[in-house]
């Protein structure tokens, strides 16, 4: 970050505090940021490509555009609240920048963000939104799935230790595998999943019989080593590029071949539905700190 961009995000955070503050002019938000008004149209103007009065009716009429087809609100009414004292002024203003009327535009919308050198936007319901500062790759986005998955499994486990072994046990009557599940041999399972894979990544057997009613000190021991080791097996296939790359599992009867990505597919996907599970079943026994635990907020938030 630099002081100039520095500068923008902060108009773009006091922007977005101001839109309906139609008397509030450039000087006044430039005082908001304690900065001269000349300061703030170059700095503004550098960075985004826009001087600011431009900048703030782009954004304006991008939310004018959005209540058109979201509301049945009236073209006079998304005219005043864009800051036009008329139907006319905003029908002009509208057709410059979308090339047709609002009225005939809401009946055939296009995309109602608008051409912007900063592709800085209006993101409903009521925000204005910066592009990513750092792109994230399909893989990147792979090995925070896998980071998340990880992190929630053992997570999880921390909370069952807070509960008793009647409520560990409580059948859950909708179940991933033919025996019927418990909290407790749901939460083994996800940990013996990363467990298992490891085990054939290394050609060793894996025990199945530490799943069988294992107590949630020895989860959370092999999760400690699992859960790490399986998701450097992760970053070291996503780093090299080499998700379709093969492996021999000679652990099955026949051996049988995977792909890298395809084995870490399965995980993703079967796992999400036991852990969804889990949630519920914490949820009825009284613990709902981590929700659903969905991995949007955490693909999301830098690491």
């Amino acid at each position: 970050m630099t002081p100039g961009s520095d500068t923008f995000t902060a108009f773009v955070d006091v922007l977005a505090a101001a839109l309906d503050d139609h008397d509030a002019d450039g000087a006044d938000l430039a005082a908001r940021l304690h900065l001269s008004r000349f300061h703030l149209d170059r700095v503004v103007s550098g960075v985004c490509g826009e001087p600011p009065a431009r900048f703030r009716r782009r954004i304006l009429l991008e939310r004018a555009a959005y209540r058109l087809i979201t509301t049945r609100r009236t073209i006079l009414d998304v005219a005043v609240e864009a800051g036009y004292t008329s139907h006319e002024a905003f029908t002009r203003a509208f057709t410059r920048a979308y090339g047709i009327g609002p009225a005939a535009w809401r009946l055939h919308p296009t995309r109602t963000q608008l051409e912007a050198p900063s592709d800085v936007h209006f993101h409903p319901p009521g925000s204005l939104r910066l592009p990513a500062r750092t792109k994230v790759s399909s893989m990147d986005l792979l090995t925070k799935m896998v980071e998340h998955h990880v992190w929630l499994v053992g997570e999880m486990v921390s909370r069952a230790a807070t509960l008793s072994d009647e409520q560990l046990d409580a059948p859950i009557e909708v179940s991933v595998d033919e025996d019927r599940q418990t909290l407790r041999s749901l939460l083994s399972r996800l940990v013996g999943q990363m467990a298992m894979w490891n085990a054939a990544l290394a050609s060793r057997d894996y025990d199945w019989s530490l799943e069988e009613h294992e107590s949630v000190t020895s989860m959370r021991r092999r999760l400690a080593q699992d859960g790490p080791t399986y998701l450097a097996h992760v970053r070291e296939v996503v780093d090299g590029n080499r998700l379709d790359d093969t492996f021999v599992d000679a652990l099955c009867e026949p051996a049988e071949v995977f792909t890298y990505g395809g084995m870490i597919a399965h995980v993703l996907t079967f796992a999400a539905h036991r852990r969804t599970l889990v949630a519920l079943a914490l949820d009825r026994a009284g613990v709902t700190d981590l929700g659903w635990g969905d991995p949007m907020r955490w693909v999301a938030e830098p690491a």
